[in-house]
């Protein structure tokens, strides 16, 4: 019965792991990202273009919320661009029907001996993980001052506010630690 219970809660980290996101963010050390105080977006070079409605729920709340204003115009201190990217991976899924005797059961030679049972079923399912990645560049070097990437299990059949929400929530957990804590 204990096995079936560490089981069971081993296949609620696994699940609960796989749907959480995924955050991570680098950042130039040197860089003083109290003088940055407006910013303009920017098309990253390259980079798949997004649906109209996806970039019009990539907010600039909470680039505010960091202290940032919005401008149009090329003096702005940094350029922020994104890029979004849907992929997809393979899920394996399995559990065993029945309890049967292996080693610490019956009789034998320290335990072994018993017939093991049970059969093991196992299926595979496409999971689609999409990713958000948000780059700043200090507009006067060209440089890249800071960067993060958020990436998300999606489900494919979400309504448009889940979409929202999900969207809302990377960019929250993306900037939520921008700017960067200075070293003192």
């Amino acid at each position: 019965m204990r096995s079936l219970l560490w089981f069971a809660i081993a296949l609620f980290v696994v699940r609960t792991a796989a749907f959480g996101q995924d955050v991570r963010y680098d950042f130039d050390k040197d860089k003083d990202f109290s003088k940055y105080k407006t910013y303009k977006w920017v098309p990253i070079k390259d980079a798949d273009k997004v649906d109209d409605l996806t970039a019009k729920q990539l907010t600039d709340a909470d680039l505010a919320t960091k202290g940032l204003t919005k401008t149009d115009s090329d003096d702005a201190d940094l350029y922020i661009g994104y890029q979004t990217a849907v992929g997809t991976e393979k899920q394996f899924t399995s559990f065993n029907t029945g309890w049967g005797y292996g080693p610490g059961w019956g009789a034998g030679w320290y335990g072994y001996g018993g017939a093991a049972g049970g059969t093991t079923y196992g299926s595979t399912s496409t999971v689609y993980v999409g990713q958000l990645d948000l780059s700043m560049y200090d507009s006067k070097t060209k440089q890249l001052v800071w960067r993060g990437n958020a990436s998300k299990t999606l489900d494919p059949k979400a309504k448009p506010d889940k979409k929202q929400k999900n969207i809302t929530k990377a960019v929250q957990k993306l900037l939520k630690n921008y700017p960067p804590k200075q070293k003192s």
